[in-house]
C-alpha cells in the first residue's frame, strides 16, 4: 500500500517539484495551498503523513500543528526557513515530529519522510505488542501510546519513540547518538538540538519531578528514572 502524504506549501513551483518527486518516489500525494485546505484535508484523514510549510497565506503552519495535534498524532514535518531556530523551537514545543530546512532536499525530504513511517509503523510489525510497565508509566506498542497512572499521556509521534526506547532502558544511559538513529531514525549532526527539545517537551508533560525522572548525564545522553 503506498504511503499517503499530505503537501502544504503555498509556493506553487515548489511545491509541484516536491509532488512530482514524491510522486515517483512512490507517494500518493495530497496538495494543498492554504492552512485551512491543509487542515481540512488532514482531519479528513487523508493522509498518513503531513508536510507543513509555515509561512502560508491564510493560517500559518504553526497554527494549523495546533488545531491538528488537539485532534489527532499523524507524524508531521515541518517546513522551515533554514536557519530560523526560534520556528524549529516553537514547532516542536506544539508539536512537530520533524523540520526540513528550505530550500528543500527532495532526497533529503524522502529520507525523512520513509524514517518517520518507519517509526509509526514498526510497533504494528513486531511481534512483541504486550505491554510494559515502568512504576507509573505503562506502554502499549500495539496502540503506540504510552499512560501515566491510567491517563494516555498527548505525546506526538517522535515523543512516544524517544520515550519508548528510554524506558525500555530504565536505569541505564542511552547516549544521544543511539537515541537519536533509534528514535529518530537519523545520525547526530553538530549543532542538532532536535532530540533535546524533544527531551524537554517529554520533561512537561511527565510532569515537574524533582529531580526530574528524565536525567542528563553529562557528555553521554539521557537516562530514565522510575520514580518511587
Amino acid at each position: 500500500m503506498q504511503n499517503r502524504v499530505l503537501l502544504v506549501e503555498d509556493d506553487d513551483e515548489l511545491r509541484e517539484l516536491l509532488a512530482r518527486y514524491l510522486s515517483n518516489q512512490g507517494f500518493t500525494v495530497r496538495e494543498a495551498a492554504t492552512g485551512r485546505d491543509g487542515l481540512a484535508l488532514a482531519l479528513g484523514q487523508h493522509c498518513d503523513i503531513v508536510v507543513l510549510d509555515i509561512m502560508l497565506p491564510d493560517i500559518n503552519g504553526l497554527e494549523v500543528l495546533r488545531q491538528l495535534r488537539a485532534e489527532t498524532h499523524l507524524p508531521v514535518a515541518l517546513l522551515t526557513a533554514r536557519g530560523d531556530e526560534t520556528d524549529r523551537i516553537v514547532g516542536f514545543e506544539v508539536g512537530a515530529d520533524d523540520y526540513i530546512p528550505k530550500p528543500c532536499n527532495p532526497r533529503e525530504l524522502v529520507a525523512r519522510l520513509q524514517a518517520l513511517l518507519r517509526r509509526v509503523a514498526w510497533d504494528q510489525k513486531t511481534e512483541v505488542n504486550a505491554s510494559r510497565t515502568h512504576g507509573d508509566l505503562r506502554v502499549e506498542p500495539g496502540h503506540r501510546r504510552i499512560y501515566q497512572n491510567d491517563e494516555a499521556l498527548d505525546l506526538t509521534a517522535t515523543e512516544y519513540e524517544v520515550l519508548q526506547v528510554l524506558l525500555a532502558h530504565a536505569g541505564s544511559v542511552v547516549r544521544k547518538t543511539d537515541l537519536m538513529q533509534w528514535a529518530l531514525g537519523r545520525r547526530l549532526e553538530a549543532y542538532d538540538r532536535t532530540l533535546d527539545m524533544h527531551i524537554s517537551n517529554l520533561r512537561k508533560k511527565l510532569g515537574n519531578d524533582n529531580p526530574p525522572r528524565i536525567e542528563t548525564v553529562r557528555g553521554l545522553g539521557y537516562s530514565y528514572r522510575v520514580p518511587g
